[in-house]
Formats: C-alpha cells, sequence, structure tokens
C-alpha cells in the first residue's frame, strides 16, 4: 500500500527537479533571444543609414560591429550567471 505512494511522490520530485532545470535556463533563451532580434535591427538600421549616406559607410560599419557586440555580450552574461 505503501509502495505505490512513494513511486507517485518520486515521479512528481522528478517533474519537479526537470521544471526547475528547465526554468533555470529561461533567461539564457531570452537574452539569446533579445540579442538576436537586436543584431538584425542593428543591421537593418545599419543597411539603411548607408543607403541615405554612401560616403559614412565606413563609420556606420565601425558602429554597427560594436553595437553587435555589446549586443551579444549580453548573452555571454546569461551564460555566466546560470551556471
Amino acid at each position: 500500500m505503501l509502495t505505490p505512494m512513494l513511486a507517485e511522490v518520486g515521479a512528481v520530485a522528478v517533474e519537479a527537479v526537470k521544471a526547475t532545470g528547465l526554468t533555470g535556463n529561461v533567461h539564457v533563451a531570452a537574452a539569446a533571444f533579445g540579442a538576436a532580434i537586436g543584431v538584425g535591427m542593428i543591421g537593418m538600421k545599419a543597411s539603411e543609414a548607408v543607403g541615405r549616406n554612401p560616403g559614412a559607410a565606413t563609420k556606420i560599419l565601425v558602429q554597427a560591429i560594436l553595437s553587435t557586440a555589446f549586443a551579444e555580450g549580453i548573452v555571454f552574461f546569461a551564460i555566466f550567471l546560470a551556471h
């Protein structure tokens, strides 16, 4: 009579551990998603700016590369904080 109860408690504990592992990495996924959106927007606006002013292409490229690096750096902070 006690064994089915223990099996049920064990199953609940396993599910709780799985849920904890999942929620522990949600912030990493959110950071990666946000960085991907940010890098896409940086590229979009950089190409738009070069289209408006082709003479400033080098300055725009440098700013776009720096901004992309900072946006991707957020993911590394999230991964570091996860572990």
